[in-house]
């Protein structure tokens, strides 16, 4: 197996985490805040809070790095279209992250405060519910057109 190879499989290994516990915990996440379960919400929050620090944001880290040692070594310009729209991409799919994994940490501690005083979810929680569905949208898509990009790498 050449370098390259071993980065490659790397890179695709990571993309799949980093979209695949992206979506996972998204999907749990939504669906849950539907039932309005405390306790099922605070146990969802907490676990979704921990596959970000255990998978995205090690693949988050991973993805930049291994892509840019294959272009190197494929010898591909980093001026190329599709390698700059993919860096664009990726940014405004991390801005969107960074204030997602933020809004997480904070409606995790409040699920868990509610579950433990038995009460109700706070008007705030519902508030950060909402700004965090709409801040995964645009990072999903952008993923999406990333993949779309890789795979066709268009002129």
């Amino acid at each position: 197996m050449t370098a390259y190879l071993l980065l490659k499989w790397v890179h695709i290994l990571s993309s799949v985490l980093l979209v695949g516990t992206g979506f996972g915990s998204a999907f749990y996440l939504f669906f849950i805040h539907r039932t309005q379960n405390v306790q099922a919400i605070a146990a969802v929050s907490r676990l979704v809070v921990k596959a970000d620090y255990w998978f995205t944001a090690p693949a988050v880290i991973t993805q930049p790095l291994t892509g840019l040692l294959m272009v190197s070594m494929a010898g591909y310009p980093l001026t190329q279209g599709w390698l700059l729209w993919t860096l664009v991409l990726y940014a405004l799919a991390g801005a969107c992250w960074l204030p997602v994994v933020w809004l997480q940490i904070k409606m995790a501690k409040m699920a868990a405060t509610a579950q433990a005083s038995s009460a109700t979810l706070p008007p705030r929680y519902w508030q950060y519910t909402r700004y965090w569905e709409w801040l995964g949208y645009p990072a999903f898509i952008a993923m999406l057109g990333i993949y779309a990009l890789m795979v066709f790498k268009p002129a």
